[in-house]
C-alpha cells in the first residue's frame, strides 16, 4: 500500500512540472484579465481612463433595457438561422463524407477544412464581392433572367441589394460556420456501426426510415455539438455582420466594441460581454445535460 502511494506520488511530479507552465499561462494571460473586465462590469466610469468598482448591478439592468434586450434577441435569432442552415446543409454533406470511399474520403475532407487555411477577413470581402450590386451573383442572376425577360417581352432584371442586410449577415455567418457543423456530424457518423443500416433495410424500412430512426438518433451526440459549436461563435460573431451588414443588422458583439471603443463605456462593455457569456454558459449546460440523458438512455437501451 505504501508503495503505491509512493510510485502515485512520485508519478505526479513529473506531470505537475509539465502542466504548471500553460497552467500559469492560462492564469497570468486569460483567467486575471477576465476576472479584470469581470469586475468592470459592477463598475463605473471616473474619468477617461479610470473605472470605479462600485459594486453596482446598473450596468447589467442597462443591458436589459429594451433597446440592447431587443439587439440580444435579434443576434440570438440571426444565431439560431445559421445554425439550423448549417444543420441542414451540413449534415447530408456529412454523410456523403462518410459514405464515400476510402480514396475520395481525405479529398472531401480537405475541401471542407480548406477554408480555414484563409483568413477570415479576406474570406469576408470576398463575400462583399459576391454579394454587392455588381458583384457575380447579380451577374449570375441577370445571365439567366435577361434572355428569358427579352423572349417573354418582360422587364430587364433590376439588381438586387444584397448586401448590407439581414440576409447577407446570415448568409455570410453560414458560410464560415459551416464547416463546425460538418466536422462534428462527420465524426459522430464515421462511428455509426453500417450493419444497424443493413439490418433495417433488410428488415423492410425504407430508405427515409431509415435515415430518420437509425441514423439521426445514433448521430445525436453529434448533431448536439455541432449546434453548440455552431451556435456560440455565431452569436459572439463581430466581423461578418460588421462588414456584411447594415446599420439595422447589428449584433450584440458589434455593440460591445463599440462601447470598448467609440463610447469609452468599459462597464457597460463589460456588462454586456459577460451577460453573453452567461448566455453561452446556460447553452453549454444544456449540451452537457442532453448528451448525458441520451447516454444514460442508449446505457439502458
Amino acid at each position: 500500500m505504501t508503495a503505491g502511494v509512493t510510485a502515485g506520488t512520485a508519478a505526479r511530479g513529473p506531470f505537475a512540472l509539465v502542466a504548471a507552465p500553460p497552467l500559469l499561462w492560462l492564469l497570468a494571460f486569460f483567467l486575471v484579465p477576465l476576472a479584470v473586465i469581470w469586475g468592470y462590469s459592477f463598475g463605473h466610469n471616473t474619468s477617461l481612463v479610470s473605472i470605479d468598482v462600485t459594486g453596482t448591478w446598473a450596468n447589467y439592468a442597462r443591458a436589459l433595457q429594451p433597446l440592447y434586450l431587443g439587439i440580444i434577441v435579434k443576434s440570438f435569432w440571426f444565431a439560431a438561422l445559421t445554425t439550423l442552415a448549417c444543420l441542414i446543409l451540413g449534415f447530408p454533406v456529412a454523410v456523403a463524407i462518410t459514405f464515400a470511399s476510402d480514396r475520395l474520403k481525405p479529398w472531401l475532407l480537405l475541401a471542407i477544412m480548406l477554408p480555414f487555411w484563409t483568413n477570415l477577413l479576406i474570406r469576408t470581402y470576398a463575400l462583399m464581392a459576391v454579394l454587392r450590386t455588381e458583384g457575380y451573383l447579380n451577374w449570375l442572376l441577370a445571365a439567366f433572367w435577361n434572355p428569358l425577360a427579352h423572349l417573354a417581352g418582360g422587364p430587364a432584371f433590376v439588381p438586387l441589394g444584397l448586401l448590407h442586410t439581414d440576409f447577407a449577415v446570415v448568409f455570410g455567418l453560414v458560410y464560415v460556420q459551416l464547416p463546425f457543423m460538418v466536422l462534428p456530424l462527420y465524426a459522430a457518423l464515421d462511428r455509426l456501426d453500417r450493419s444497424l443500416l443493413e439490418a433495417s433495410l433488410d428488415l423492410g424500412a425504407g430508405q427515409l426510415t431509415t435515415f430518420a430512426r437509425v441514423v439521426v438518433p445514433l448521430a445525436l451526440p453529434g448533431i448536439v455539438s455541432g449546434i453548440v459549436v455552431t451556435l456560440i461563435p455565431s452569436l459572439g460573431a463581430y466581423l461578418t455582420p460588421d462588414l456584411l451588414g447594415g446599420t439595422s443588422s447589428l449584433m450584440i458583439a458589434n455593440v460591445i466594441e463599440r462601447q470598448f471603443k467609440s463610447a469609452n463605456d468599459w462597464p457597460f462593455g463589460a456588462a454586456l460581454s459577460f451577460l453573453l457569456m452567461y448566455l453561452t454558459f446556460a447553452a453549454i449546460l444544456a449540451q452537457a445535460m442532453l448528451a448525458r440523458r441520451h447516454e444514460r438512455r442508449h446505457a439502458h437501451g
